[in-house]
């Protein structure tokens, strides 16, 4: 809750209760719970030992945030394009589960960057890793996929954990093909890494598929679960469990999955010796959704291909602790890795 609202000679300042997010470092944003949104900057003002005030440096148009509102903390710190100095247009991308909604901002006709979010998240999440593809000069695709807010509803709704999404997003590179692309670069944040490893890995997109570019990835879906259980005050049997539900058919079908999920084949850990696509990983030492542990290992067994830039940060929440510091590491690193 939004615990007051203060103007000074520089702006307005924002009142919020202390906790470990509203005191990290980093810029964010406030979604409300009535709609609107408010960009704080990297500014932390100390108000006592419960509050805290972040200097608010923008907000949707028309709209000003009031002292007793509710809003959600994120790393979506753009909500469109246009906000984050981007000119793109809406397209559509057809697919099995129907149309998907996609910004397209153009660039360079022969690269390509194909932008995935993770679940539970939205287009605009990305954004963040579309300022680096614009700034090398590729035409970019940020793309949605079936059963989230932006894309088709398809069965019951829930979530395959990539299995199936990962045929919606490639389409966008059938997309991108026939308009030009020699080369693409992949950027997946979380279950979005997940479906960039998956298209990466498909035979026919040898050769096309240049790079990878992984925030927060999930390399390991078991050991996901596992540590989420656990982050809820579950048992740690509790992810244990799970798994034949999501695993083997006849309970998946139960719990509303169209089929069982293959999660093996989401365990990058474990196919370290089938990565054939050089990667870069951005990953928070924070991160307890998702273990750097596993980005390690995937980086100590495939050093030859994969490289891992840590942070200080929570989960996909690396370019909110030090966006400079994020879109150098990933632009020097494709400067060297993806030829023009």
């Amino acid at each position: 809750m939004i615990r007051g609202i203060e103007d000074d000679a520089d702006g307005d300042l924002i009142v919020l209760d202390r906790t470990d997010q509203t005191s990290a470092d980093g810029v964010y944003n406030l979604w409300f719970e009535h709609g609107g949104w408010a960009q704080l900057s990297a500014e932390i003002i100390d108000r006592g030992p419960t509050r805290v005030a972040r200097r608010i440096t923008g907000t949707a148009p028309a709209f000003t945030p009031m002292a007793g509102d509710r809003a959600s903390w994120s790393g979506i710190y753009y909500a469109t394009p246009d906000h984050a100095g981007l000119h793109a247009r809406d397209i559509t991308i057809t697919t099995p589960a129907g149309r998907c909604p996609a910004w397209r901002i153009d660039g360079a006709p022969s690269t390509w960057a194909i932008h995935i979010h993770g679940l539970g998240s939205s287009r605009a999440g990305t954004l963040r890793g579309v300022l680096a593809a614009t700034e090398l000069g590729y035409t970019s695709l940020v793309v949605s996929y079936r059963n989230t807010a932006e894309g088709p509803p398809v069965g019951t709704g829930h979530s395959t954990l990539g299995q199936t999404e990962t045929t919606d997003v490639d389409e966008a590179i059938g997309y991108a093909v026939r308009r030009g692309a020699q080369q693409i670069v992949v950027f997946g944040w979380s279950m979005g890494a997940a479906i960039a490893l998956q298209l990466a890995n498909r035979p026919r997109h040898e050769g096309l598929i240049a790079a990878l570019v992984l925030d927060s990835p999930v390399l390991n879906w078991t050991e996901v679960i596992k540590s989420n259980c656990a982050r809820s005050g579950l048992p740690a049997a509790a992810g244990h469990l799970a798994i034949p539900w999501l695993t083997l058919g006849p309970l998946a079908r139960t719990v509303g999955l169209p089929g069982g999920i293959p999660l093996r084949s989401f365990d990058w850990t474990s196919r370290a010796a089938d990565l054939a696509t050089p990667t870069l990983i951005l990953h928070g030492t924070r991160d307890d959704s998702v273990t750097i542990r596993l980005s390690q290992a995937l980086r100590n067994a495939r050093s030859d291909l994969v490289d891992l830039e840590p942070f200080d940060a929570g989960h996909t929440l690396c370019w909110n602790t030090d966006p400079d510091r994020w879109q150098r590491t990933v632009t020097t690193w494709l400067k060297a890795c993806v030829p023009h």
